[in-house]
C-alpha cells in the first residue's frame, strides 16, 4: 500500500513539471497565419503605390515595418531552435528520471524499506494496551446501564472500583452481584472489604458480619480471617486478635508473601506469642534430608531438639492448634504416650474457647488411641 502511494505522489510531481513544457508549444500553429497576413500587407502597399493612393516614401516606411513584423512571425513559426529543444528534453528527463531517483535514494537511506507490514492483530493489541482503565470502566458502566441484570458485569467491575478508590461504587456493585448471582465467600469478602475501605480502614459492624459469614462458609478464607483479627485488635481484644492471626499463620502456605508481615503484627501485640519462622513448619528440603542422613544417635537428638522447641513455644502460646497437633503426633511417633497425653491436656486447656480446634484435638486423640 505504501509503494502505491509513493508512486502516485511521484507521478503527480512529474506531471506538474511536464505540463508547463507541454503548454509552451501550443501557440505554434498560429505562426503560419501571421506570416501570410504580413506578406499580404506588403503586396497591398505595392498596389496602393501603383494606384497613387500613397506616396513612395510612406509606402517604403510601411513596407519596412511590415517586413520587420514578417521576419518576426517567420522566426516564431519556423519551429524550435536546437538549444530550446535540448532544454525541453533535459527538463523532461529530469522530471521523469532524476526526481523519482532522488526520492527513492532518500527513502532507501532514511526510510526502512525492509520493514514488514504490522499485522492487524498486533495493531489492535497495541491499541488495547493503551486503553485507559477509566475508558474501560466507562464501557462496562454503559453496558450495565443497558443490561442491569448482568451480575457477571457487576462482579467484574466491583474490584476495579475498589482499586480506583471508589469504595461506595464497589459496595453497590458487590451488592448487585450477590443479588443476581447468589452469595459466595469470595463475593461476601469483597463486599466486606469495600465497607472497610469506605470506612477508612475501620471494620464496621456490617463488615464484620460479612467477614464472619464468609469465614463460616469457607474456613480457609484467609482475607476474611485477617480482617476478623483486625476487628478484634480495633476492639482492644489483643488476645483474640493474636489467636485469630496465629491460626491464620499456621494455615498459611510456605510461599505466602503475607506470612512475614502477619508474624510481625502478632509480635507487636504479644512478643511472647510470636512464632518464629523456624518453628512454624516441619523441616523441609535440604534440612529434612540432612537430618535423615545423620547417624541414628544424632538424628534422634536433632528430632528431640525440634520437639522440645515446639513444646516450649506452645507453653508460651497455647492458642496454636496446628502446633498442638504436630506435638501430639511427634510424641506418639516417639512412643512417648504419657507426654502425648500431657500435650493433649495442655492443648484442651489452651483451646478451651475454640470449639473447632477442640474437635480437631479430640479427633486426633481418638485416631492415635490416646483417650484411654
Amino acid at each position: 500500500m505504501l509503494w502505491i502511494v509513493l508512486a502516485l505522489l511521484t507521478g503527480a510531481t512529474a506531471f506538474s513539471l511536464l505540463f508547463p513544457l507541454a503548454r509552451a508549444k501550443a501557440s505554434a500553429p498560429d505562426a503560419p497565419a501571421d506570416v501570410a497576413f504580413y506578406e499580404a500587407q506588403i503586396a497591398e502597399l505595392d498596389r496602393d503605390v501603383e494606384r497613387g493612393l500613397i506616396s513612395q516614401a510612406d509606402a517604403d516606411a510601411a513596407r519596412a515595418e511590415a517586413g520587420r513584423r514578417l521576419l518576426a512571425a517567420a522566426k516564431s513559426g519556423g519551429g524550435e531552435t536546437a538549444s530550446s529543444l535540448l532544454a525541453r528534453r533535459l527538463a523532461a528527463l529530469a522530471a521523469l528520471v532524476v526526481v523519482p531517483g532522488v526520492a527513492l535514494a532518500l527513502y532507501a537511506r532514511i526510510g526502512n524499506p525492509d520493514m514488514p507490514d504490522q499485522p492487524l492483530s498486533a495493531r489492535l493489541e497495541r491499541q488495547s494496551e493503551k486503553l485507559d482503565i477509566g475508558a474501560a470502566v466507562a464501557r462496562i458502566e454503559a453496558h450495565l446501564a443497558a443490561n442491569p441484570d448482568d451480575g457477571k458485569g457487576y462482579e467484574i467491575v466491583a474490584p476495579v472500583y475498589l482499586r480506583m478508590g471508589r469504595a461506595e461504587d464497589a459496595i453497590r456493585a458487590y451488592d448487585n452481584a450477590i443479588r443476581l448471582l447468589g452469595d459466595s465467600p469470595a463475593r461476601r469478602t469483597g463486599l466486606a472489604e469495600a465497607r472497610v475501605y469506605a470506612a477508612e480502614g475501620i471494620v464496621t459492624a456490617d463488615a464484620r458480619k460479612d467477614f464472619e459469614a464468609a469465614a463460616s462458609a469457607d474456613p480457609k478464607q484467609s482475607v476474611a480471617r485477617y480482617y476478623l483479627g483486625l476487628a478484634a485488635e480495633q476492639d482492644g481484644d489483643k488476645k483474640k486478635a493474636v489467636e485469630i492471626w496465629s491460626k491464620l499463620l499456621a494455615d498459611a502456605p510456605e510461599s505466602s508473601s503475607w506470612a512475614k508481615s502477619l508474624r510481625a503484627r502478632i509480635a507487636a501485640l504479644d512478643p511472647a506469642a510470636a512464632p518464629s519462622e523456624a518453628t512454624t513448619s516441619a523441616p523441609q528440603g535440604d534440612a529434612a534430608a540432612a537430618i535423615a542422613a545423620m547417624p541414628e544417635k544424632d538424628r534422634q537428638q536433632a528430632i528431640r531438639g525440634m520437639i522440645d522447641n515446639l513444646a516450649a513455644r506452645l507453653a508460651a502460646n497455647g492458642a496454636d492448634v496446628e502446633g498442638w497437633l504436630r506435638l501430639v503426633r511427634a510424641y506418639s511417633v516417639m512412643k512417648e504416650s504419657d507426654k502425648a497425653r500431657e500435650a493433649l491436656a495442655s492443648a484442651r486447656k489452651g483451646l478451651a474457647n475454640d470449639a473447632d480446634a477442640l474437635a480437631r484435638i479430640n479427633a486426633l486423640a481418638r485416631e492415635l488411641g490416646l483417650e484411654g
